[in-house]
């Protein structure tokens, strides 16, 4: 039977680190597999080409619905029996997509699996409440750069196995992954209860509550939303970029977003930094490399240099991963108790802007080419880095303020 904790940092050991960063990872995975896709499935399933866009929006808006309704229980019911509930979900979710026959199933499934991968969300904080308080940002640096890993490597996966056996086996193979997820949680994740606490629907009041309450809350939720929404513009318009004016194929492109990934490594950093008090200045770095690498990445592209443009990939993917790992050591500071609704409330506003990236990106590219992408994608990082300086004290510690 797995041991139960409540957050003394004894049963965090590395190799269940690891495997909370490997659940996140092929949990969020799910959310991308299909945009790679698009073409394949919408006409074995009988989705016309305007429609074929709900291929992946069903998904999405699974995801946002589980994060809005489904997180937030984290602060109510055992966390770990909610891990495997919501792992369960997403293996039948998976299995359903790819037997489907028709749009409809289809679409009913791809909600279901988005709706209940949000579990990698209740995780992220799980690490926090497991940890030793002196290694939160190392541990919640090292979930989150599992679940980014799931989200850049899910589209060149998906590729490379559609290619060799169709796309039916990319979910099969997702929820056979998610299955050994499973069991591997269910042998050592320790069980968790949140202290007895409010109703259900007094929790779900609470999420606003939160919100208005904690000036730090919403400031890292506007931070991040910009970030991510810089993240997503990148992969929106890089891969068009190089596959219409660098002429590279689209197993090159899959190899870039394989490079790409190498950003993730920064997370682990960024946690070290940010238990050593280093918040506020690695958050600043994180907006500054951001907008940067942006504007480099434009000359890369003016010049034709593939090889600049991925170093530029890898710093976009790494300057996000300064911003969120900060950004959650800070809020999951903010009230032990309320951490799953605090990153209900975070990752919804992250999401959902990070979700208008992608069209900034597919319309920044269509009007202006990558030049205007670029521009408007280190505008982001600039717009966080003047409202951090312009309105966002620092405590007297020199850290970014966690207060209400």
């Amino acid at each position: 039977m797995a041991m139960r904790s409540d957050a003394n940092g004894s049963a965090l050991t590395p190799a269940l680190l690891l495997l909370m960063a490997l659940a996140c990872g092929s949990m969020s995975a799910n959310l991308y597999y299909a945009q790679t896709l698009i073409d394949q499935i919408g006409p074995e399933i009988g989705l016309s080409h305007q429609m074929a866009g709900t291929i992946t929006t069903l998904t999405q808006l699974g995801y946002g619905a589980g994060l809005a309704l489904l997180v937030p229980l984290s602060d109510l019911v055992e966390n770990k029996r909610l891990v495997l509930i919501a792992t369960g979900g997403a293996i039948l979710g998976c299995l359903g997509i790819a037997l489907s026959g028709g749009a409809a199933d289809f679409l009913a499934f791809s909600l279901l699996t988005g709706l209940c991968c949000c579990g990698a969300q209740v995780l992220v904080p799980l690490a926090a409440h497991l940890s030793a308080p002196e290694r939160q940002g190392q541990s919640v640096g090292l979930v989150m750069s599992g679940l980014l890993t799931g989200v850049m490597l899910a589209r060149p996966a998906a590729s490379f196995i559609a290619s060799l056996a169709g796309w039916r086996w990319v979910f099969f193979g997702s929820a056979g992954l998610l299955a050994v997820v499973a069991l591997s949680l269910a042998l050592m994740l320790p069980g968790r209860r949140p202290p007895r606490g409010p109703s259900y629907g007094a929790i779900l009041a609470s999420v606003v509550a939160l919100a208005a309450r904690h000036r730090q809350l919403r400031l890292r939720a506007i931070y991040q939303a910009l970030m991510f929404g810089a993240f997503n513009l990148f992969w929106t318009a890089a891969p068009l970029t190089l596959l219409n004016d660098m002429g590279l194929s689209q197993r090159a492109v899959a190899a870039f977003a394989l490079a790409g990934a190498g950003g993730v490594l920064v997370a682990p950093l960024a946690g070290w930094l940010s238990d050593r008090g280093l918040m506020r200045g690695t958050t600043l770095a994180g907006f500054a490399i951001l907008a940067l690498s942006f504007l480099a990445a434009d000359a890369a592209v003016a010049a034709g240099s593939v090889l600049v443009f991925a170093v530029t990939a890898i710093l976009v993917d790494g300057a996000v991963q300064m911003s969120q790992v900060t950004g959650q050591r800070i809020i999951f500071a903010i009230d032990p108790a309320a951490r799953g609704r605090i990153n209900a409330v975070y990752m919804t506003v992250m999401f959902g802007f990070g979700g208008l990236g992608s069209l900034i990106g597919t319309a920044t590219y269509a009007a202006g080419g990558w030049h205007l992408s670029a521009l408007a994608g280190a505008a982001m990082g600039g717009v966080a880095l003047a409202l951090m300086l312009a309105i966002d004290r620092p405590a007297k510690d020199g850290t970014a303020d966690c207060g209400g």
